[in-house]
């Protein structure tokens, strides 16, 4: 009995992964039948038919075989691909410096008003200390040649409305003073409220003191000077208010020759002035 196998294997070309190509078509599979009925035409014809059997079992296998290996190929070459064409990464480079300061931005759209507060609690009612508003209230006698030669008492008086107790007083007297003597003397010129010197806090007045040691100031030298006697003066009561200005002694020293208000004009000037 001869054993006819028909089958053909061909290597791919250059580049095809396909490991096995079968490259016989059913006519070539029938021109093989014949050759090998040919050359066996003395068997029968069932044996004819195993023949052909035998030949198709031993030649399937290889072709599924074949497959087989194309396709495991074909992963072998896709994992080639991710393995050796994907990038890998550096070593980290290093850190950047810090970039210039940005702009300031768009001032924002003002917020929306708040609700209102919580009402507070009712407060206590406090007086002002000056009922009205505040007016200004001065006053000025003057006198044009006093000549007053007294060294001792009032030399000129001059009467003021206080409108406020709570209020102070600016009294100021300007004219010509003198004060001559053989010996050393003082003269004290001062202020007076309704008779009585300040007392809040201490009394306005000015002094002209001689010494007799000094030969230019001797009982021949006759020198007239404009002075002022200036101050403040708080507790006196509201309403009429004569203010005086007033010549004496000074304590333990002898009195001298004085003069007010030669040949000029002497002026007293009163004000009231909020504290």
């Amino acid at each position: 009995m001869r054993l006819c196998v028909g089958f053909v294997f061909s290597r791919p070309p250059a580049g095809d992964r396909r490991v096995c190509v079968y490259q016989e078509t059913a006519a070539q599979w029938l021109g093989a039948g014949a050759r090998a009925v040919n050359r066996c035409s003395k068997a029968t014809m069932g044996a004819k038919l195993a023949q052909l059997l035998l030949c198709f079992s031993i030649t399937l296998p290889f072709c599924i075989t074949e497959k087989v290996k194309e396709r495991r190929s074909r992963q072998r070459d896709a994992e080639f691909t991710d393995k050796y064409q994907t990038c890998m990464q550096g070593v980290p480079g290093v850190q950047g410096r810090d970039g210039n300061p940005g702009i300031n931005g768009i001032p924002g759209t003002p917020g929306i008003p708040g609700r209102d507060g919580l009402k507070g609690e009712k407060g206590e009612c406090v007086s002002e200390r000056f009922e009205d508003p505040w007016k200004p209230n001065f006053k000025q006698c003057a006198w044009s040649s006093l000549n007053y030669g007294i060294d001792l008492g009032k030399i000129a008086e001059c009467t003021f409305t206080k409108q406020r107790s709570d209020s102070t007083l600016r009294v100021l007297f300007s004219g010509s003073l003198r004060l001559k003597c053989k010996m050393a003397c003082c003269q004290r010129w001062y202020f007076t409220f309704n008779g009585a010197e300040c007392t809040g806090p201490l009394p306005i007045e000015s002094i002209i003191y001689l010494d007799q040691g000094s030969p230019e100031l001797n009982s021949t030298i006759n020198i007239h000077r404009t002075s002022s006697v200036e101050g403040l003066c708080d507790g006196i009561q509201a309403g009429l208010v004569d203010v005086g200005i007033w010549v004496g002694t000074c304590a333990d020293y002898p009195r001298g020759d004085a003069s007010t208000g030669w040949n000029s004009v002497s002026r007293v000037i009163i004000e009231e002035l909020p504290k």
